[in-house]
């Protein structure tokens, strides 16, 4: 039998996108969650954050903003009506895109974390630092946090998640270096990310990634699998 999801009035109010939207502001959503608001309601067994998510696993948004109504209108969950609201809404950001405000570096590779992080390559002791994105993968914010050997007391979430509460982040991504020249994480460096990337899960905030960066190498997290 088909796993039922949770209408959108039974998950927490922090978790709805309306709610999340007027809180943290539209720049720390989600794409999925976005066009949930945009859609509005889901269909028999899926709530519309669900519906938005199979949306863009079929279409990426450059693909989505090429539909025409025709096309869009046949999505399952979409329809005629939302079809209508979601070309208007594209319209709006399409012919909006020649005044936009300077975009903020946007962190997509591993390379664009290396070159934030660059500092670090010739350090002789360990530095630990965040950086802080929006729902855009846009960087609004970086923090060298600890410097010295890294140990889970050091390394603790509250001082990073109360940052990113304040620069209401929607991302982190972490870098450190190993002076060594190895970037292989070692057992604390593993314990570390785990330890913050289940306090991310909490929160509502992702963890994206987590570089370590020795002179000539890196090691990703997240291209290694240790980070979902």
């Amino acid at each position: 039998m088909p796993k039922q999801e949770k209408p959108i009035r039974e998950m927490p109010k922090p978790e709805r996108p309306r709610e999340k939207l007027i809180e943290t502001g539209a720049k720390n959503l989600k794409e999925k969650e976005l066009l949930a608001i945009l859609l509005s309601t889901g269909i028999k067994g899926k709530n519309v954050v669900k519906v938005s998510e199979e949306i863009l696993k079929q279409f990426s948004l450059p693909k989505l903003f090429k539909l025409s109504f025709q096309d869009l209108s046949k999505i399952k969950g979409v329809g005629q009506a939302k079809a209508c609201i979601v070309l208007a809404a594209f319209e709006i950001v399409k012919r909006a895109l020649g005044t936009q405000d300077e975009i903020a570096p946007k962190i997509i590779s591993v390379d664009d974390i290396v070159a934030q992080a660059i500092y670090m390559r010739d350090k002789q002791r360990e530095h630990f630092m965040v950086l802080y994105l929006n729902g855009r993968n846009e960087l609004i914010f970086k923090k060298p946090m600890f410097v010295g050997t890294l140990n889970a007391n050091l390394v603790h979430p509250r001082e990073i998640f109360i940052e990113a509460l304040k620069q209401n982040a929607a991302c982190l991504i972490f870098c450190h270096n190993h002076p060594s020249g190895d970037p292989s994480p070692s057992k604390i460096d593993l314990e570390i990310t785990k330890r913050l990337s289940e306090a991310g899960r909490i929160m509502g905030i992702d963890v994206l990634d987590h570089l370590i960066i020795s002179k000539t190498k890196v090691f990703s997290f997240r291209e290694s699998g240790l980070i979902t």
